[in-house]
């Protein structure tokens, strides 16, 4: 996924799901620079990780 699409999926007023590794997550922050994603599963949001961008999927 690029930068400018996570950063519309983060600021969509609706749920778009995305995927890591065959898992639904959600996107709490971006970094443009790094091209890395903070990402949770709805099931444990305090179990976050910090991930390429390139690694999340648009469903």
């Amino acid at each position: 996924m690029n930068v400018n699409r996570a950063e519309q999926i983060l600021n969509a007023g609706e749920e778009i799901v995305v995927h890591y590794n065959g898992v639904p997550v959600w996107i709490q922050t971006i970094d443009k620079d790094a091209k890395t994603a903070r990402i949770y599963t709805r099931d444990k949001p305090d179990d976050e990780h910090v991930i390429p961008l390139d690694k999340l999927v648009e469903q």
